[in-house]
């Protein structure tokens, strides 16, 4: 781990998102690069990929620099500072590592000691049977009291079974005796390739309450808009389409009567590739 700048903050809050698993339609990542663009974050520290990934399965990119140089960018996991209204924030974004979990999580709990934070958010976002045509659902969870009283967030996740890193993060932070919470957004399964500027406009709203930060979000409510539009389009030129849709909104869905979400998924991914295309 690597300090790039060490300012004076105020028991700041820390909010994390980690591209992969954790990401569904980009949306967790997309939420926080929103918000260091929104508050003009600086560097704060950055974390080394070298122990944590396998770079044959997340690969570094070479870049071109203004005189035409080739360098190389790493996954690392960045670290920005801001104060939006005189509130200190402290934004984390990596890639879920592929190795030494509990050594990154590690890293990362140091990182909020240091700074003396007074509560760790992560985002994330997963895929369910939603219909693209509603309000995002955000669900969060803390295992905190005092969090869960005074937000009206479930106390304990009852979910059992496989995790990422954000779940191994937790688990950390709770050892160590730091507030933490976790909000997720929902992500149709039909679009789960299509980023998801609606699932991180609703994370960010989410995080703005629960942080009583007022923001302005127009970009994100106009890209929400657009995203929204081009996929009813491909549902209102296509039968089967609509039928599930409907089902989906009317809480009537019956799986062996419906065309499956991978199929109508691969005609709504073409059909915003070929958008991007043009």
């Amino acid at each position: 781990m690597r300090w790039i700048d060490r300012p004076d903050l105020d028991r700041p809050v820390v909010v994390a998102a980690f591209e992969g698993w954790n990401d569904a339609g980009d949306a967790s990542s997309t939420a926080v690069r929103w918000l260091r663009d929104r508050w003009a974050s600086e560097p704060l520290a950055e974390i080394d990929a070298e122990e944590f990934f396998d770079f044959t399965a997340t690969r570094p990119n070479a870049r071109l620099d203004d005189d035409d140089q080739r360098f190389i960018v790493w996954p690392t996991t960045d670290l920005w500072w801001g104060s939006p209204r005189d509130k200190s924030v402290v934004l984390a974004l990596g890639v879920e590592p592929h190795l030494k979990w509990r050594t990154f999580c590690e890293q990362i709990v140091s990182i909020v000691d240091q700074i003396d934070a007074s509560m760790v958010i992560t985002l994330g976002a997963n895929l369910r049977e939603v219909p693209h045509t509603r309000p995002v659902p955000v669900t969060g969870s803390t295992t905190d009291p005092e969090l869960s009283e005074r937000l009206g967030l479930v106390s304990t996740s009852r979910y059992e079974g496989p995790t990422g890193i954000v779940g191994v993060l937790h688990d950390s932070l709770r050892r160590e005796g730091v507030p933490s919470l976790s909000l997720w957004a929902s992500v149709p399964t039909y679009v789960h390739a299509a980023p998801s500027p609606k699932a991180a406009l609703a994370l960010v709203l989410r995080l703005a309450g629960i942080l009583d930060l007022p923001l302005t979000t127009t970009d994100l409510e106009i890209a929400a808009a657009s995203y929204e539009r081009q996929i009813s389009e491909v549902v209102a030129g296509d039968d089967d389409m609509r039928d599930y849709l409907t089902r989906l909104e009317t809480h009537l869905q019956e799986e062996n009567d419906v065309p499956s979400s991978a199929s109508l998924g691969e005609e709504v991914e073409r059909f915003l590739r070929d958008q991007r295309n043009e």
